[in-house]
């Protein structure tokens, strides 16, 4: 009886060994999974954090840099322009502004082989007529905005009096610098002035043809020409030069100074507000201290 009895405490010892031993089992087991689930959670999180970050950073780093708007301009333009340019820039520091300042034709030609650009200023009608004809110019946003006058320069040391186009057949006009006709629209002007006064053909010979208005200038001031054919904005920012005279209104095409946005410009928005800004009184202030008018309302 007492052997009976000594093995069913065993039994029953054995039996709540194994059950302790099984629970403990199941407690170590449920340790583990959350102990791994919380370094995956963990990892997760670590991963996940830093690619938000980049991806903010990334957003940020877009917003801030300044879009940056390409203009083609005539060389004539070059004074009030950069004067314009740093105004707007500190007033809108999300763009920065690049100026392409050449001939009207050279800037015309170069748009039409594709080059970059958002807004064509040009110092004559025919090259911007001639973009938009080729679809090449926005014409819901082109139209004129200023308007100058041609003048004949000579070097300001100069003792000899000009006061009208014959005078340049005089023997002490050796050389008379003109912009390049065919792609210098003052060149075109001084050439149609010329010719209303029958004096293109016989002056030949002493016409000095540049790449622009700003190369004529500068021929005058340094003694390279006794005379040239500039706009009066040029003449106004010249300290080289004095005005001969004016050149009159009726002998050439009327001086007017179209802008108009690129059609393929990737920046509407951008050069939209610098085209409308352009029109603004600030700005026509800016060029009206250079010397041109606000073209009519009827431009």
């Amino acid at each position: 009886m007492k052997s009976l009895v000594s093995l069913r405490s065993l039994r029953s010892a054995s039996l709540t060994s194994r059950l302790s031993m099984t629970a403990m089992l199941v407690c170590v087991l449920l340790m583990l999974s959350a102990c791994s689930s919380t370094t995956t959670t963990s990892s997760t999180d670590n991963s996940t954090t830093p690619t938000t970050t980049s991806t903010e950073n990334s957003a940020t780093a877009t917003q801030d840099a300044p879009v940056q708007l390409t203009i083609s301009a005539a060389a004539s333009l070059t004074d009030s322009l950069q004067e314009i340019q740093t105004l707007y820039q500190q007033q809108h520091p999300n763009v920065s502004l690049t100026f392409n300042f050449a001939a009207s034709g050279t800037l015309q030609k170069q748009i039409e082989q594709g080059a970059p650009a958002d807004l064509f200023f040009s110092a004559g009608s025919k090259q911007m007529d001639a973009l938009l004809s080729a679809k090449l110019i926005d014409t819901a946003h082109e139209k004129d905005l200023l308007a100058n006058q041609l003048v004949l320069v000579v070097p300001k040391d100069n003792s000899f009096s000009l006061t009208s186009p014959k005078d340049l057949t005089n023997e002490n006009i050796k050389k008379i610098a003109v912009g390049t006709p065919e792609s210098v629209p003052a060149g075109m002007y001084a050439k149609q002035t010329l010719e209303s006064a029958n004096l293109w053909d016989s002056l030949q010979s002493k016409l000095v043809l540049t790449k622009d208005v700003k190369q004529v200038l500068s021929y005058v001031e340094t003694g390279n020409a006794e005379a040239g054919f500039v706009y009066k904005t040029d003449a106004m920012d010249s300290d080289g030069v004095k005005v001969a005279f004016t050149t009159k209104a009726d002998s050439h095409d009327p001086i007017l100074y179209p802008a108009g946005i690129v059609s393929a410009t990737t920046h509407p928005q951008e050069v939209a507000d610098f085209y409308d800004y352009l029109q603004t009184d600030e700005a026509q202030a800016i060029f009206v201290k250079h010397g041109f008018v606000k073209a009519s309302s009827g431009s």
